[in-house]
């Protein structure tokens, strides 16, 4: 079991982002989630979107720092990975 955080590299509504992902269960997930403050609405289908100013807090509570390569690829091994094309349009 392992929670997964990549480094924030994606610009949107006035700061970056990162994800934060379990590689094991989203019940996982969102435990951690819920135990750092992560609001609900940060939740997507498979992956928190993490703010740069909690990045570090959520490493120190033990989330695992990989790549977005890396971060992606233990995620669609896990079968938790929600792909594009399988996306509810917007």
């Amino acid at each position: 079991m392992t929670v997964l955080i990549d480094e924030p590299m994606w610009p949107a509504h006035g700061t970056i982002w990162g994800h934060l992902v379990s590689d094991d269960s989203l019940e996982e997930l969102h435990a951690f989630a819920r135990r750092f403050g992560l609001p609900p609405r940060s939740f997507d289908l498979d992956h928190y979107d993490v703010p740069v100013d909690k990045h570090a807090a959520l490493i120190a509570a033990g989330a695992l720092p990989v790549t977005y390569r890396e971060l992606v690829t233990r995620l669609r091994d896990s079968g938790l990975r929600v792909r594009g094309r399988d996306r509810p349009a917007h």
